[in-house]
Order: structure tokens, then C-alpha cells, then sequence
């Protein structure tokens, strides 16, 4: 088993290695003023947020957890658990220690605590009812404004989360008669607290009502079904949550009211906008900008308290598929203008490239995905030092929940050394997988402890990349330019971070296996020395750029390292070894090819293809000085992807130029071909006795998603592709990898080897005569591999890089590629066994429960029951 041990070195000062040292280049906080309620905007470029998810973080008053409404339950996910704003304000030093220099939470206002009709609770405070009041569980207005001067006292600052697009769930349709509004109402009467109490003039939310309907607060639509519909986004129902009539200014004005209220009342420093896709364009210029004084726009409120700099920051969740840009582009229409180029929001959330972080780190993707995110960023947005950079977001999978810990280092590191504004989820710094775990040990999923440990691997490693940061502004001022990536595969990853006349080069391997690094172009002298600021993994040191300015080292597998130039050169040693190359650089080949040249000063060498040393060929040198070595071309090729290749003697660390080449071939790789297939019978979706039903929500209903009709095994020499035909595929919930309300659970044994049993948190084990080496879980959100080293009832196992999963609505069939390396050793796919089963996940499975519920499985008990809807025998490969 590969130890998990990754050295990180930070030198923070030219002159020492001491970590607490500090440079001329680290920001200073402001001196507090008299009274800390309100200060002066700082420059975000400078800041790292630490984002808390409020009921799960500390709970400083357990006197105001339970407000009798039946919302409170720290073990159910859906309800209250207990975190408040005492809470936070006690575990600042934590929060500080860690690096932080501000704090964003979850919307604090008064929300609706219970919805009867979802059967889940307001915890999260995106259903307001009343948006001036602070909820009832989280304090009151004195511990919000205790939490923004102690924030301001220590030079950290404070960002709260709100809402544009819509309030709480009131009413919906059963059904929905776009010709009458007033039809078919459903008011939600058992709502804990009553609607009635929400806030004028948001308290008209009943259609049925001529009065209210005519008020036009709302828009008077259903819930979204179509999420690719731009008018299903701006004016329905974003899961089921009351549509507020943004082009009504009563609404407007209200909204620019509300929210000014928690600038001047409580000293805010930012705003995180929630749903932000679902909001015009149009209406952020105004709630940013307006200058009506009876209700001024937000930017207009802050200068007017000395915040020439008030942060604003959209969150629209997309993604971009590949080197695509089309999520891209839309979040870009919401920081400026298209026609006018007026300016919109300062910022948004940067999904995409946390998307590309995710696929790379994590996910063993080609580098060049993230290159290709880092540097349109540049251009796509006009303001890319003020988008909120981050790993894990509260409404997705933690990345630790399919990464594994090396891979977070990495993305950590990554994070701290880009532009933009760093943001780390609470419990990142605690490798928390439960994506809204409590950090308090009467909390949801705490495991009964609390999770603030300052002697944590993670968040001892956070506190050096956050030193790393504060200390050399050219990581967080500076721009980056892409030196190096690989096309194909998971590998090297290169960039240079530029501020004048500062220069810093950041080196990743992605990789498991130990890579060369060769000739990398530093725009520096030759000989210049290079100072270690950081490192990942093994035999790290301060380096020197040798001939033609260029930069060779070895870097161990998932490695880092971070450099910056000294100003110092050193006469590089006279050259010994020499290699010459025959072949012209840049050529597109069709297959194998040879190459050749000249080799002095050694009999032996190697040619490293595309970086991996592991596969590097050895070459003898002729007697006259010549060599030539026959380079094999494997599978297809693709022009647009450039690969390198390098002679090298690792003796002499002697090196040749890098030859460049593109390979232009259709495929001669095995086609796809059936190995295995199962029928599966229609309607057993019901779990091992017959006893399991479906959600009640209609969402499910006759789509009975979890219904496997047919699977697949298909091979392609030792490439295993999984075929999942079901019922319909939905995207109800506009999922990005394509499906939704099912997920699929696979376990995977291959001969020869000893694995597990076990069938973590499922409540079950595999059928006999069957143990597991490989268990992949896939669903619309989430793609995640595991081994089975660690793996018990609640520990998923090692995470892996997953397989390629790919979704087709016309035949009904989720497919998913596994890694030929999974099989490494195996001269055929013969005798590997596949056992398939479904459930849904939501941040974990799905509960399971007796009775009928909206939004659980019902005929079981979750406790102790298998949670398996639909499965397949065990398939093996003939």
C-alpha cells in the first residue's frame, strides 16, 4: 500500500526555512477602528475565505436548537443540528490559526424551519420568510454583530450568503394550468413557521388570492423541469421555491432593503449570491448599482459606510465538458455586460475550474483540462483575481469523499497559488466525506467528537499553503502563464506566476508514477538558482536552470514543487554528456517511427516518452556514436494532442532537446466487444424481498429509475466497459453527468486476488463466493473508484482514479469505462467478476425508512436493511 506521506516544505523568507518568518511581501490587517462594526473594504486579492455552513459548524447557545417545530434532530440530515453565530465567533482562533482572513456563512435571516410537503427543514437558510431578521436558532442581532466586530478586531472580514430568485416554499400546483394560475393550488398550511409570517411584501405568495395575484410579487409558475429552458430558469420554480417577480421594482426595492439592512445593522463586508443563474443580469446592475434614494443599490450603501470595495461574489453552478467553454461563458455573462460592457457582479463563484481541479487532481484527466481552465480564465473574465477558487462546495460530494488525500494536497496547493479568491469549505482542513457533517459532536454525522483539531495533518498543511500565499503577493497578484501539460493523460502540469517583476514556477505530477520533467522554459538565465518555497512527496530541493534557460528534474509520483528565482547565478558545470537528435521537431507521424541521433560522453541512455519513467527505453550507443531506437505507437491518435519525447542519462543528468510529435491515426486498438450480458426482469426494483418502494415524490413515480432492464460487459483487450441499460433516464434535477434519481453501485473481483466482502454502508454483503478489489459508485453528480484497502461497513475503501462515465437518453444506458491499469498483470478479462446494484444517493444513500415518505425509500429499515433496489447476479467474464 502506497504510504500517504507527503512532505510539504514551506520557506517563507529568502533567508531562512523558518515557517514563521515572515516577508516583505505579507499583508499586514488594518488597525481596528473604535468601534469594529463597520471597516474599509479590503483588497480581495489579499483575502482567503474559510466558508461555514452555520448549523453544522459550532454550536455556541445548545438554549436555542430545538424551537419546538419538529425541525430539530442532529441525526437526520434534513433537519436542524444545532451550529449558531455564538458558535463561530468562539472558534475564530481556529479559523484564524488556519489562515484565514474571512469568514462566509450560510444565509442567516429567518427561515421556514419545516416543509411538510419536501419533509425537509431550512437549516441551510435558503428558504427565508422574513430576510431583516436573524433565524431563531442561529441567535439573535447582537450575536451577528459580536460575530462582525470580532471578525473586524482580528483584521478578518465577513461574508454572508443571500438570495434574489426566491423565498420559501409556500405554495405549488398539482397540477399546473398556465391558463389560470389561480388553479389548482396547493398552499403549504402545515409549514413550520407559518407563511403568514414571512415579511411584506413577500407575504403575497397565494394565488388564489385575487389581491395577492395581482400584486405580482411572485411569478406564478411551477417547479423547473427543463433546466436547458432559459425562461424555466429565470421565472419558475427552482425546487419548488416561490419565484419572486423580479421585474417588478416593488420587489426590487424590497430585496435592495432587505439586504442594505445587514450592511449598516451588522457591518457585512460581502454578499455570496445563491442561484444567481436564476436572476436577470439586468437586476444585479440594479441591486449592485442603483442610485434611487429611497432604495439604494448595495455597492451605493457600502461606499456610503466607507466600503469602497463591498465584495460580491454569484454563485451559478456549471460545469464545462472537456475543453468546452460554455459554463464558462455564462458565468461570464454575469460579471460584465455583453453589449455595453458595463460591469455586473465584482465575481463569481469559478466552477469550472474547481470542476477541472477535481477531474485532474482526483481523477487522473489529462492535465491540459486544467491548463485549459487556468488560462481562458485570464481572458473569458474581466476581473479573474476576484473569482472564488475552491475544492469542495457545500451542495457537492466532499472531494475526499473520491479523492484521496495526496490528491487534495495538490488541489489545496493548486488553490494557493492561482489567481483568484480562495475559498475552503469547513471540515476540508479535518478530511471530512460527509458533505454536510457536523464539526460539533452532537451533530449531524460528527461521530460523536468534535472536529477541530489544530494538529491535523490537513490543517497543519493548510497553514502552510496559506503562509505560502500571504507571503509572496505573485500568487496572489500575479498572472499565470501554462508551461507545460499533457494531453493524454495524467502527468506533468506546469505554470509560471508573473507580477512585474516577480516570477514563481509551480511543477505537479498528477500521476502515481514518478515523472521527468525536461526542459521547461523558465524565461530565466541560465544557471540561475531557484529557491524551494514548497513541496509535495519526496527529494525536494532548491534547483538551477541549466542551458537555453531551461528546467530538468525528476518529481516523484503525485509530487509538487513551488520555486522562485533568487536573483543569483551560478556557471553551470561544463557539459560532459551531449545527445543530438536527427528527427524534425513537431512532426505528425501515422505510426511507429524511428529516431535517431548522436550520443558523447556515455555507451547508455534512456528515452523517456511523454514524461514516464517507468516506461523509458533503453539505448546502446554505437562505436562511431550513433544510436537509433524504434518509438511504438499504440491505439489511436489524435492531432491536436502534442506528446514529447527526450533522451536522457540519468548518470550523467544529461538530457536532449525535447522532440515534439502528434500522432494522426484512426483506432487499430480492439473494438468494444460483448463479453457478458444479463437480462434483468422489469418491475423487481423493489429490494432482496419484494418489500421496497420508491419516494413518493412524482419525480419518481412511474419513471422508476432504479429498474436495471439490462447490463453489459464489454472488453476491449483488458479495458472493461460497463453497460447499464434502465428505465428512462431522467434530469429532473439537472445533473451534470446526465441521469439522475438512481445511482449505481459496482463491485468488481478479479482472479487471483483477496478482497473484501463487505459492501461499506450499504448493509450488506456481496453474494457468496465473491469478494470485491474494485468498487465503483456513480451517480448524476459524482464518479468516484475505490480499492478495497480500508474498506469496512462505513469505510468506503482507498479512493482511485474513476472511470470514463458517459449517459445516453436514447437507449437508456449509463456506460462506464474502467481503467485498463485495474487489470494490470491479467493476460485476458477471463474469469473477472461484475456485481451490479442501484439505489439513489444524496449525499449518502438515500435514507431508508418504514413508512411513506417524499423523499425516502419506505418498507424497510434503513438501520439494518440492505440498501439495494435492483441487482444483477454475479456476472462473470467466460
Amino acid at each position: 500500500m502506497r504510504a500517504l506521506c507527503w512532505n510539504l516544505l514551506v520557506l517563507v523568507c529568502a533567508a531562512t526555512s523558518l515557517p514563521g518568518c515572515k516577508s516583505k511581501e505579507e499583508v499586514e490587517p488594518p488597525a481596528p477602528p473604535a468601534d469594529p462594526l463597520h471597516v474599509p473594504s479590503p483588497d480581495w486579492r489579499d483575502q482567503i475565505i474559510y466558508f461555514v455552513f452555520t448549523d453544522r459548524f459550532a454550536n455556541g447557545d445548545p438554549g436555542n436548537d430545538d424551537q419546538g417545530a419538529g425541525e430539530f434532530d442532529p441525526a437526520l440530515s434534513s433537519k436542524y443540528s444545532g451550529g449558531d453565530l455564538k458558535g463561530i465567533l468562539e472558534r475564530l482562533d481556529y479559523i484564524q490559526n488556519l489562515g484565514a482572513t474571512a469568514v462566509g456563512i450560510t444565509a442567516p435571516v429567518a427561515s421556514q424551519w419545516w416543509d411538510p410537503l419536501k419533509q425537509y427543514g431550512g437549516y441551510h437558510g435558503d428558504w427565508g420568510l422574513h430576510l431583516m431578521q436573524v433565524d431563531a436558532h442561529l441567535g439573535t442581532l447582537e450575536d451577528y454583530q459580536r460575530l462582525s466586530r470580532g471578525l473586524h478586531t482580528r483584521g478578518m472580514y465577513l461574508l454572508q450568503d443571500i438570495g434574489l430568485n426566491h423565498m420559501a416554499n409556500c405554495f405549488t400546483y398539482a397540477p399546473y394550468d398556465p391558463a389560470d394560475v389561480s388553479a389548482n393550488v396547493v398552499l403549504n398550511t402545515g409549514a413550520k413557521p407559518s407563511c403568514g409570517l414571512a415579511q411584506a411584501p413577500f407575504h403575497q405568495w397565494n394565488p388564489a388570492d385575487p389581491a395577492q395575484r395581482q400584486a405580482h410579487i411572485y411569478h406564478w409558475t411551477p417547479a423547473v423541469t427543463d433546466y436547458q429552458s432559459r425562461e424555466q430558469e429565470l421565472h419558475w420554480q427552482l425546487n419548488d421555491l416561490d419565484d419572486l417577480n423580479l421585474e417588478n421594482p416593488v420587489v426590487t426595492g424590497a430585496l435592495k432593503d432587505s439586504y442594505t439592512y445587514w450592511l449598516r445593522e451588522v457591518g457585512v463586508d460581502g454578499f455570496r449570491v445563491d442561484s444567481a443563474f436564476h436572476v436577470p443580469q439586468a437586476v444585479f446592475k440594479d441591486f449592485l448599482s442603483s442610485q434611487d434614494a429611497q432604495h439604494p443599490g448595495v455597492l451605493v450603501q457600502a461606499r456610503s459606510l466607507g466600503q469602497e470595495g463591498f465584495l460580491a461574489l454569484g454563485e451559478g453552478a456549471t460545469q464545462d465538458k472537456g475543453l468546452e467553454d460554455t459554463g464558462s461563458l455564462k458565468i461570464a455573462s454575469y460579471l460584465k455586460e455583453p453589449d455595453t460592457g458595463e460591469e455586473l457582479l465584482p465575481g463569481m463563484l469559478h466552477f469550472p475550474l474547481a470542476q477541472g481541479a477535481r477531474e485532474v487532481f482526483a481523477g487522473a484527466r489529462p492535465t491540459a483540462h486544467l491548463g485549459h481552465r487556468l488560462t481562458r480564465a485570464q481572458t473569458l473574465f474581466p476581473r479573474p483575481h476576484l473569482m472564488a477558487t475552491f475544492l469542495d462546495h457545500q451542495d457537492q460530494e466532499r472531494f475526499m469523499a473520491g479523492g484521496s488525500e495526496a490528491a487534495l494536497r495538490q488541489g489545496l496547493l493548486f488553490l494557493m497559488t492561482v489567481p483568484g479568491i480562495p475559498v475552503i469549505l469547513y471540515g476540508t482542513e479535518q478530511g471530512f466525506t460527509e458533505q454536510r457533517g457536523a464539526m460539533f459532536r452532537t451533530g449531524y454525522k460528527s461521530g460523536g467528537k468534535d472536529h477541530y483539531d489544530p494538529t491535523s495533518p490537513l490543517y497543519l498543511f493548510l497553514r502552510e499553503v496559506t503562509a505560502l500565499r500571504k507571503n509572496h503577493a505573485v500568487f496572489r497578484r500575479g498572472t499565470p502563464t501554462v508551461l507545460r501539460q499533457n494531453d493524454l493523460r495524467s502527468g506533468l502540469f506546469a505554470y509560471a506566476m508573473e507580477d512585474g517583476g516577480t516570477r514563481a514556477l509551480v511543477l505537479f505530477n498528477t500521476s502515481e508514477e514518478e515523472v521527468l520533467l525536461d526542459n521547461l522554459p523558465t524565461g530565466l538565465a541560465d544557471g540561475s538558482e531557484l529557491k524551494l518555497l514548497a513541496s509535495l512527496g519526496p527529494g525536494a530541493s532548491d534547483a538551477q536552470v541549466g542551458r537555453g534557460g531551461m528546467l530538468s528534474l525528476r518529481l516523484p509520483a503525485r509530487g509538487a514543487r513551488v520555486f522562485m528565482p533568487t536573483g543569483q547565478v551560478t556557471p553551470l558545470p561544463e557539459e560532459t554528456v551531449r545527445f543530438t537528435l536527427n528527427n524534425t521537431d513537431d512532426v505528425t507521424v501515422n505510426g511507429d517511427f524511428e529516431l535517431s541521433g548522436t550520443a558523447t560522453g556515455v555507451s547508455t541512455f534512456q528515452v523517456v516518452v511523454d514524461g514516464v519513467l517507468g516506461d523509458a527505453l533503453p539505448v546502446a550507443v554505437q562505436d562511431d556514436g550513433t544510436w537509433r531506437i524504434t518509438i511504438r505507437i499504440s491505439g489511436k491518435g489524435d492531432p491536436s494532442h502534442q506528446r514529447s519525447l527526450v533522451a536522457w542519462s540519468e548518470e550523467a543528468q544529461a538530457l536532449s532537446r525535447t522532440l515534439r510529435f502528434r500522432v494522426d491515426r484512426p483506432a487499430t486498438s480492439l473494438p468494444f466487444v460483448p463479453l457478458a450480458t444479463h437480462e434483468d426482469a422489469a418491475g423487481d426494483d423493489t429490494g432482496p424481498e419484494g418489500r421496497y418502494h420508491y419516494p413518493t415524490d412524482a419525480s419518481w413515480g412511474e419513471h422508476r429509475q432504479g429498474d436495471l432492464r439490462r447490463v453489459t460487459l464489454l472488453g476491449a483487450g483488458n479495458v472493461l466497459k460497463l453497460a447499464l441499460q434502465t428505465n428512462p433516464l431522467t434530469t429532473v434535477w439537472n445533473p451534470p453527468n446526465g441521469f439522475d434519481h438512481v445511482s449505481f453501485t459496482v463491485f468488481i473481483d478479479v482472479p487471483g486476488r483477496t478482497g473484501s466482502t463487505v459492501m461499506p454502508q450499504q448493509n450488506a454483503s456481496l453474494p457468496a463466493g465473491m469478494d470485491w478489489d474494485y468498487r465503483a459508485r456513480f451517480h448524476g453528480w459524482s464518479n468516484t473508484l475505490f480499492d478495497a484497502r480500508g474498506a469496512s461497513a462505513t469505510s468506503e475503501g482507498t479512493p482511485l482514479p474513476p472511470g470514463v462515465l458517459e449517459a445516453d437518453e436514447a437507449t437508456q444506458t449509463v456506460s462506464l469505462t474502467l481503467p485498463e491499469a485495474l487489470f494490470q498483470g491479467l493476460d485476458s478479462l477471463q474469469g473477472v467478476q461484475v456485481y451490479v446494484t442501484t439505489w439513489d444517493y444524496d449525499g449518502g444513500y438515500r435514507p431508508l425508512v418504514a413508512t411513506a415518505e417524499q423523499w425516502k425509500f419506505w418498507g424497510g429499515d434503513g438501520a439494518t436493511d440492505p440498501l439495494i433496489l435492483d441487482s444483477t447476479p454475479v456476472l462473470v467474464i467466460p
